[in-house]
């Protein structure tokens, strides 16, 4: 029983660890050659969106459009933040030596 209890304490400390590398790995993506540019942390945490004026004008037109470069940027934020969270949890995985990691 002790066993079970110090792998489980060893498996909370993992994902603490995991956690942490999370919210300090920051991300950026950007979308309609650089209109929209989003960042965000590797909790999926949107930090921040940045809408390039001239982006912002040409909404005055095509709202649609601009939503979509909104939406396509944030998106792409949270592909990076998703690879960011496999690379972290495969690097401590790792790190344990076991089989197939």
């Amino acid at each position: 029983m002790n066993k079970m209890q110090e792998m489980l304490a060893q498996a909370q400390q993992m994902q603490q660890t995991i956690n942490q590398r999370l919210a300090g790995s920051i991300v950026e993506a950007e979308a309609g050659g650089g209109a929209v540019k989003a960042r965000m942390n590797g909790r999926k945490e949107l930090l921040s969106l940045t809408i390039a004026p001239s982006a912002a004008q040409a909404a005055a037109s095509d709202l649609t459009l601009l939503e979509d470069l909104i939406v396509a940027a944030i998106n792409a934020c949270a592909r990076k933040a998703d690879d960011a969270g496999k690379s972290s949890a495969a690097s401590i995985m790792g790190s344990l030596g076991l089989p197939g990691l």
